[in-house]
């Protein structure tokens, strides 16, 4: 399926961002992830990256992000090569240039979760082989295609439906606002005055007509929502006074039952992991039945499949 998705000249396909494709090209990852996820349920063996090999590259620690492309891959037919920073030249003065290069004569793919959205770009322009966006500071594309998919198993299309985002206009929420372009669902963002999403981003989704609105008040976001979407207030590389202070100003933006109430009748809970109970979300709604958590986690594996066999195969 995803050999018809037309992607001009032949190049290697790297996935760094949702806005780099088409909504004909994201529909056809989403229903490519949908049909692999019934195969792998009824037993049938899909086998397309068979011999193909992917540079698996972390530079902050993961427990989705690395199951779920290491089980991908090899369910795929192919293999991975999982490589730290700190195992790798790279993180000992080795321009991205140079590891770009002798990689690409290694594998046939790269995945790179990075805090550094520079050299993930690096990356792509200089290898010759695909790389993945497996999270940046600025974005956090297949996240999003897995809670895509995750919506439309639960509530149908996601097109014309409204996501209410509340918390940090972080990584996460940048790429839901390209989403919100790309798949034309409305998507409203409560967030405390400075910590809102970058102004490019804002800009962009304007200039694509995108219906995207911010503001500061989490009922409005909530409003009427199909779905209520966070993430984490903390970064594992905040110091103690920026911990301090990002606690104090979303204290405010935890989604409680109340909050939950604001939306639609059946509206569902997302949250990308990890996750902290009484910060973030409250235990009753991660715990409670509108809470699709560990489905959109386990949906990280299939899109990831979709993406792999875009770009691999």
């Amino acid at each position: 399926m995803s050999a018809a998705i037309d992607l001009g000249p032949k190049r290697p396909v790297h996935f760094l961002d949702i806005k780099d494709f088409t909504p004909e090209q994201l529909r056809a990852l989403i229903g490519h992830a949908a049909q692999l996820k019934r195969q792998r349920r009824i037993g049938v063996p899909k086998k397309p990256l068979a011999g193909k090999t992917l540079a698996m590259v972390f530079e902050k620690p993961s427990t989705r992000t690395r199951v779920s492309f290491e089980v991908a891959i090899k369910e795929l037919g192919g293999d991975a090569v999982v490589l730290s920073s700190r195992d790798m030249q790279l993180g000992r003065g080795e321009t991205v240039h140079d590891t770009a290069h002798v990689l690409s004569r290694f594998v046939d793919g790269i995945m790179l979760r990075t805090g550094d959205a520079r050299k993930l770009h690096a990356l792509a322009q200089h290898a010759s082989v695909p790389v993945i966006n497996g999270l940046t500071d600025l974005s956090h594309p297949c996240q999003i295609m897995a809670d895509i998919l995750t919506f439309e198993e639960h509530k149908g299309p996601i097109k014309g439906r409204k996501i209410a985002w509340v918390g940090d206009g972080n990584n996460v929420a940048a790429s839901f606002i390209e989403a919100a372009a790309r798949f034309g669902f409305a998507l409203r963002l409560a967030c405390p005055a400075g910590y809102w999403p970058r102004p490019e981003v804002l800009e962009w989704a304007k200039a694509e007509g995108a219906d995207v609105e911010v503001g500061i008040d989490p009922d409005w976001a909530a409003d009427s929502a199909d779905a209520m979407v966070t993430d984490t207030w903390l970064s594992m590389s905040d110091s103690e006074d920026q911990a301090a202070a990002r606690a104090q100003a979303f204290a405010p933006y935890q989604v409680t039952a109340e909050l939950m109430a604001k939306t639609t009748e059946g509206a569902i809970f997302l949250h990308c992991l990890p996750a902290h109970r009484g910060e973030e979300v409250a235990a009753e709604v991660i715990d409670g039945p509108a809470s699709v958590v560990f489905d959109e986690a386990e949906n990280r594996l299939h899109a990831q499949k979709a993406i792999l066999a875009l770009c691999l195969g």
